[in-house]
């Protein structure tokens, strides 16, 4: 008896298709953002239309304002599919695991940079590209308006990454911190980590 529901299966997948204009059709041309439908769960059987569909979404962006107007568009988006499917209950948002922007401090991204460059040599230290990772390091140094810099360190074969970049797959071939597939290189990796960290503070701190 379909004809007497409103199918959440359906509103679900009308929805989600409609989500992807949030980046595609409301985001400025040479703005970045990401969203993401993780998880659509509704229904056990076949022949039974539940009661409710959940949708998992995850989004990033490099700009607070942006990611402020992608998540207004989701809610409006949300909502009126609701409305137009007649649907007899609007939408409930939950907002969890929210990460804050991590800005690098200038100054001190240029400091720590000099240092490792003396320390372990230019070759050995690049420029990092921005990257969309959730992270939560920012919130202890921007709740004491503290300056900070963020790093990323290799941890895979030299002889490995040189043959992804010159084929241009190292994103890839080179297994990121949350695949299965990692298995960072025991040694160097964890003498190097250590080191970072002890040349970044004294450069920090002033003592190099």
């Amino acid at each position: 008896m379909t004809h007497m529901s409103v199918d959440p299966v359906v509103l679900a997948a009308s929805i989600v298709i409609k989500l992807q204009t949030t980046v595609s059709r409301e985001t400025k041309p040479g703005e970045f953002a990401v969203m993401t439908v993780g998880a659509l769960n509704a229904g056990s059987k076949s022949n039974i239309i539940p009661d409710r569909a959940v949708l998992l979404l995850n989004i990033h962006s490099y700009d607070n304002q942006l990611r402020t107007r992608v998540l207004a568009a989701i809610e409006r988006i949300v909502t009126g599919e609701c409305a137009a499917a007649g649907s007899p209950r609007g939408p409930e948002f939950e907002f969890y695991d929210q990460f804050p922007l991590t800005n690098n401090d200038a100054k001190a991204t240029d400091r720590v940079t000099a240092a490792f460059t003396r320390h372990f040599g230019a070759a050995a230290v690049e420029q990092a590209s921005r990257q969309t990772a959730s992270e939560d390091f920012s919130r202890i140094p921007d709740a004491f308006g503290v300056p900070y810099t963020y790093w990323l360190l290799g941890g895979c074969e030299p002889e490995a990454y040189r043959a992804a970049e010159a084929r241009g797959t190292v994103a890839q071939d080179i297994p990121a911190n949350h695949s299965p597939y990692l298995a960072p290189v025991l040694d160097p990796t964890l003498s190097m980590g250590v080191q970072a960290h002890v040349v970044a503070a004294l450069a920090y701190l002033g003592a190099t």
